[in-house]
């Protein structure tokens, strides 16, 4: 098979529900080097706004759209005009390929994957795994298909590093002909949770037993022992687990039952429940933004700080049983990287477990990876910046120089 030779840059695009977030990579001497990232916010909104940037933060292109314009500005629409944009902002370089982030690859899609019309079709039918994430991760992989069919393009999946996982975490304790259904335990944020686990070799934790605390509007926990997951508090779909920014995390079954009958509530209705009104946001009635919470003086604010966080403890521990053990807790995503407060309940939640905590190293980190634990601390407790964007770079020119 004749290699393919990489030439200069690839685009990352993780295409959310009303946004789509781009990063332009260099490649020109085999180290992805970020020349330029940005946004497209408010798809389908009367306000829609563009901006990209250098990484330095100098403002590169902006633009808004408002009214009807912006209403008719879909998924669509705005990967036309982010391509056409990037293609004119190149300073030099050619686009070789397009590296996508997509939330559920299933039980086929166990490693990133090239993308044409018959997988996206194939991925199209895990819409109902992930209903508020699959079909706008799509889109933007099906506009550049139509609009530059000879641009190679490749899918990184969030369920993808969990495959590793034993049968029984992934299991369910429901009947054969539901669990071959695809019924089980998936995972996700597997991209940021494969990211940590390279960094881990550079802390002496290659063979070590980790628990990774991916800690953002959307949160999880993943055991990883010696690089592979083992275990996560994500499951069958994005919203079980931890409480987040706006979903519920786990919720006993009955209580959908009891909303059901005694509230009248229909699918949609608890979908937009569990997805949107809930965590932080529903125990807090004020924000789903953990810096407005901890700067509030709303008891309910405080309610909403201390439930995540003592669900992150309780989980720790299920996790920890499930790897026999911990040598290490990190902290990754823009609450574990950024709250101190938070990473310091946290500790306190896994003192048992014999983490302890160096307040002064824990109150001012500093810059990339950091320890957070004393040096007697029997279990290290450590801060790992994650860079998902980097991962499905990687992923996509390993891919691209396979190919033909």
């Amino acid at each position: 098979m004749r290699r393919r030779k990489i030439s200069n840059a690839i685009i990352v695009i993780n295409a959310g529900s009303s946004s789509i977030k781009f990063s332009l990579f260099a490649d020109e001497t085999r180290q992805l080097e970020l020349f330029l990232k940005g946004q497209i916010e408010g798809l389908r909104t009367d306000n829609a706004h563009f901006i990209a940037r250098h990484p330095a933060g100098d403002l590169v292109g902006e633009r808004r759209w408002t009214g009807a314009e912006a209403g008719a500005f879909d998924h669509d629409a705005a990967t036309r005009f982010l391509m056409a944009f990037i293609n004119t902002h190149l300073e030099g370089h050619t686009v070789e390929a397009v590296g996508h982030r997509i939330v559920h690859g299933g039980g086929d899609f166990t490693a990133p994957a090239a993308l044409n019309a018959a997988v996206l079709d194939r991925l199209a039918t895990l819409v109902p795994l992930a209903p508020l994430h699959q079909r706008h991760n799509l889109a933007p992989a099906r506009s550049i298909l139509a609009s530059t069919p000879g641009l190679f393009q490749v899918g990184c999946f969030d369920t993808a590093f969990h495959a590793t996982q034993p049968v029984l975490a992934q299991a369910f304790a429901l009947p054969a002909d539901i669990t071959d259904r695809g019924v089980r335990r998936y995972g996700f944020h597997g991209l940021s949770y494969e990211y940590i686990a390279g960094q881990l070799p550079a802390l002496g934790l290659d063979d070590a037993k980790v628990i990774v605390a991916h800690l953002g509007n959307g949160a999880s926990l993943c055991a990883i022992d010696a690089g592979r997951s083992v275990a996560s508090t994500m499951g069958f779909t994005a919203v079980e687990g931890l409480p987040m920014g706006t979903r519920s995390g786990t919720l006993d079954p009955g209580v959908l039952l009891y909303l059901m009958d005694e509230m009248h509530m229909g699918p949609r209705d608890l979908e937009k429940l569990l997805y949107q009104r809930s965590g932080l946001l529903g125990v807090s009635g004020i924000s789903s933004d953990m810096r407005t919470l901890e700067t509030s003086p709303e008891p309910r604010a405080k309610l909403a700080v201390d439930l995540f966080t003592y669900r992150i403890g309780r989980e720790i521990g299920s996790l920890a049983a499930a790897l026999g053990g911990l040598d290490a807790l990190v902290f990754t995503a823009g609450i574990g990287e950024h709250s101190a407060g938070v990473r310091e309940a946290v500790c306190r939640h896994a003192a048992w477990l014999g983490v302890e905590l160096d307040s002064g190293a824990n109150a001012h980190p500093g810059e990339g990876a950091a320890r957070i634990s004393t040096p007697g601390s029997r279990t290290a407790a450590w801060i790992v910046p994650t860079d998902e964007e980097q991962m499905i770079a990687r992923h996509t020119r390993r891919l691209l120089t396979g190919a033909t």
